[in-house]
């Protein structure tokens, strides 16, 4: 039978249970039983799981009781978040539950694709669902055109390699293609210029005694919210805040100076703080060194021999003020970040003063604009000069985390593979356009945002078929109308989602995964609170509905379908390379496949015949059972040695950029000032190897569109997934100056009497490149001149919550998504959408 739009989720519901079939004992869906005023002895009990609501990947325990997840916590074993969690685990249980999930695997029949069009989808099981896909695939084979096929990864756990790594290039394609880029990769790249860590950091909040935040909102949608939250009251005890945003957010309504930036010029502020510090003689002398003399030569305006400083553990403090800090005083600054000179000259010098217990805290906010790598970088340096770097109160970095690495998939590749896998790659990554920067290597990262431009001009080629596994580009992504074009025009796309996502309604064949929380099998690393951790997802419940995990039964389905036809060489990888580490059984099912592939991955910490630093675990069923394995404690200054960089040290001037710089010239025939002009930067000469200002680069003209457009996060957006549920839109008023059921642009009172417009208005917002419809908050939170809104309303699909009328299309407000032009911060292949990257214009409605 067909299945249109209007009647999807009512039929999805009920197919899931014919196609699915019920089980004997089903958990009871009602939120809230009523009291009967009896008292029944519980059944249930917690079982150890992890939230992927953040990046921050928190240890949790879910109480489970008669098949039903009803409660979450932070888990108690966990020395990272303290055994507490954040309001997003929360939220979880209304997604894991949500009626509007898809249910059973779906197969599109109507062939037009569009906003507009309803897919018409039908009910067919899984078997039908994957063979369509191995049918398509092996097309591509036979024709030998496997390079154009493209695994487009969203959120993943680490055993993601079985799927984004190994299935592509066994099969034959270079084209997995991640989120990251559109996620935080400016913010890694200032770090990874200055101290070779290309990755986010950990804070020693216990510690620490001054803090910057550099558009971090660290209490409600930074990573780390947890341990944040919990050391939020210490930290304010102990310690002077000092937030950047020109947003009044959670924290810095919390913080001892708001300084509400001119979106963009973050740099202007970090490197006139880098000028205080140095003309005042307050920089580290046990980190950086100091002048032969002892007098200070670093007065502004002039330029200082190098040969009179002598450093300790850095490099190129004098070159930097050289080229670029001598000129940078509080006064310029002032002109171009709006915050007066006196109060930039404070902040940097009891930032100073209470160094080393000091933290310059850097977020997206400051480095994912066009031009936002060399703010992100001056930001960063800010806690070398004081040095903070990998010391007590400061900045932390990585710590190992025991884990089994992907078994190497050469030998499963054949001619056919072999010849696609060395094409080039579908997101145009290491073109002079792209340089992509990651680990200091040309074409080291990913364009992901790229991937649509490449799709609708076949360049490199016509990309003809992709998976797509928990993302929503068509939503998600900046210039969301060429997403939707792009799809429109991708010959044939399966989508493996819980919901039915603005990405689905382009999906050829759609396949319901299982919820991260509480229906896989999977596992993660991370570190925060001084300490690394693995942390591990298991099924905590019995799937309701006809779901699988999408990374590993999912895959193991599919390489049994291409067995079928002729092609078994990621059956066999599968089956010989990832048997159960206890048992030494090989994988015959999908299901012994998902647990082995954890297993693997997560052996070091949970077999005891492995040495470690951290928890002596006593087996597997030990890990099981506590839910996560902790580190030791990093170790302070544990860098300072070799921090990895390319003159070993902490660089100012960066050594490593400029080779990377000079090999991605020379790739091209160019020179490195050609690349500066190519990615949109003004630096030229030495000034592009030093962490140093740029003019923003806004899309708009002034005149036209007079306000400056910029965003942040809620506390309740779990990844950006969590609008289908109620409580994300009854609690979206706990996000300081938002409605809850609502979305609102939030303008300073000034700005409203100026445009004509008051509390409550509808008004069409309109940048160069799309419009949407919300209504006005005044608000004395925003930096007048500005207009900033929170994302993750508008969804026009993923639910009946989410969007005002799913079966019209209508969207709860608006995608911010749809205002933002598809732009990059091109040395790291971020996707621009901070520093006030377009200009808008308001009319009342």
């Amino acid at each position: 039978m067909g299945i249109t739009r209007r009647t999807f989720l009512k039929a999805s519901a009920i197919t899931g249970v014919a196609v699915a079939g019920i089980k004997a004992k089903e958990p009871v869906l009602k939120a809230f039983a009523e009291n009967k005023n009896t008292k029944a002895e519980s059944n249930g009990k917690w079982v150890a799981s992890t939230c992927q609501g953040c990046t921050s990947w928190c240890p949790v325990q879910v109480y489970v009781e008669d098949n039903r997840a009803t409660k979450i916590r932070g888990n108690v074993n966990s020395k990272a978040n303290h055994g507490n969690i954040c309001p997003r685990p929360h939220l979880a249980i209304q997604q894991m539950y949500d009626p509007d999930r898809i249910k059973v695997p779906l197969k599109r029949t109507n062939p037009k694709k569009g906003r507009n069009e309803d897919p018409k989808f039908v009910p067919i099981s899984w078997d039908e669902a994957l063979d369509t896909i191995a049918e398509k695939l092996m097309e591509l084979r036979k024709n030998h055109e496997t390079h154009k096929f493209a695994l487009l990864r969203g959120r993943y756990t680490e055993v993601t390699e079985v799927i984004y790594k190994a299935f592509p290039s066994i099969f034959g394609s270079p084209n997995g293609i991640s989120h990251s880029s559109i996620c935080a990769e400016a913010e890694k790249f200032g770090a990874y210029y200055t101290e070779a860590m290309w990755d986010y950091r950990d804070y020693d909040l216990a510690e620490t005694r001054y803090i910057i935040l550099w558009g971090a909102d660290p209490i409600a949608s930074n990573r780390q919210v947890p341990h944040a939250i919990n050391m939020w009251g210490h930290v304010m005890d102990n310690a002077k805040l000092a937030a950047i945003d020109p947003r009044l957010s959670a924290t810095a309504a919390k913080a001892d100076e708001w300084l509400p930036v001119i979106p963009g010029e973050d740099g202007a502020l970090a490197t006139a703080m880098a000028h205080v510090i140095l003309r005042e003689g307050m920089w580290s002398r046990e980190f950086v060194g100091d002048f032969i003399d002892g007098v200070n030569h670093f007065v502004p305006g002039q330029i200082v021999d190098e040969a009179l400083f002598v450093e300790n553990l850095t490099n190129g403090v004098v070159k930097w003020w050289n080229l670029e800090l001598k000129d940078r005083t509080p006064e310029w600054a002032a002109e171009r970040s709006g915050i007066p000179a006196e109060q930039i000259s404070r902040v940097a010098k009891e930032f100073a003063t209470a160094a080393p217990r000091v933290i310059s805290w850097l977020s997206p906010g400051t480095a994912m604009q066009i031009r936002g790598g060399y703010s992100a970088m001056a930001a960063h340096a800010l806690n070398g000069l004081v040095g903070s770097v990998q010391n007590v109160g400061g900045t932390l970095g990585k710590t190992k985390i025991p884990a089994n690495k992907t078994p190497d998939y050469k030998a499963y590749q054949d001619e056919i593979a072999e010849h696609g896998y060395h094409e080039k790659k579908i997101d145009r990554v290491g073109t002079l356009e792209y340089p992509a920067l990651k680990d200091g290597k040309s074409g080291g990262g990913v364009v992901t945002n790229a991937v649509a431009d490449s799709i609708l001009n076949e360049d490199p080629y016509e990309l003809k078929m992709a998976i797509g596994y928990w993302n929503n580009w068509v939503f998600s992504c900046t210039g969301a109308e060429r997403w939707e074009k792009a799809m429109e025009k991708l010959p044939f796309f399966a989508h493996i989602t819980t919901n039915p996502a603005e990405m689905t309604q382009y999906a050829d064949i759609v396949l319901p995964a299982a919820f991260h929380l509480f229906e896989r099998w999977g596992v993660l690393y991370n570190k925060y609170n001084k300490h690394g951790y693995l942390t591990i997802q298991q099924p905590v419940v019995k799937p309701l509905w006809d779901v699988k995990i999408d990374e590993t039964e999912v895959m193991w389905l599919l390489a049994e379908k291409l067995a079928e036809k002729g092609f078994r060489n990621l059956l066999d990888y599968y089956t010989n390379e990832f048997e159960d580490p206890e048992t030494g059984k090989k994988p015959t099912t999908p299901e012994e496949f998902a647990l082995y592939v954890v297993k693997f991955y997560s052996q070091p910490v949970w077999d005891p015949t492995f040495e470690k630093k951290g928890d002596q675990l006593k087996g597997w069923n030990e890990l099981l059972e506590k839910g996560v394995w902790n580190s030791e404690p990093v170790k302070y200054k544990d860098k300072w040695e070799d921090f990895g960089t390319k003159t070993k040290k902490f660089e100012f001037y960066s050594e490593t950029l400029k080779e990377a710089l000079e090999k991605h010239a020379e790739k091209h025939e160019v020179t490195v000032d050609k690349v500066m002009e190519v990615t949109k930067y003004l630096a030229r000469g030495e000034r592009a190897f030093v962490p140093h200002y740029e003019e923003p680069f806004r899309h708009g003209d002034e005149k036209e569109f007079p306000l400056i457009f910029s965003e942040h996060r809620s506390r309740l957006n779990r990844e950006g997934r969590s609008a289908n549920t109620t409580w994300y839109q009854e609690f979206k008023d706990s996000d300081p100056g938002d409605e809850k059921w609502d979305d609102v642009l939030k303008i300073n009172p000034i700005d409203a009497k100026k445009y004509g417009v008051k509390n409550g208005d509808k008004v069409k917002v309109s940048s160069a490149f799309g419009s949407i419809k919300v209504k006005v908050k005044e608000w004395e939170g925003v930096r007048p001149g500005t207009a900033v809104k929170c994302y993750g309303q508008g969804h026009w699909a993923y639910g009946r919550t989410a969007s005002l009328d799913y079966q019209k299309k209508m969207p709860r407000g608006g995608n911010n998504n749809e205002l933002h032009p598809s732009d990059f911060e091109r040395l790291s292949a971020a996707t621009a959408r901070h520093g006030g990257l377009t200009r808008i214009k308001i009319e009342k409605i």
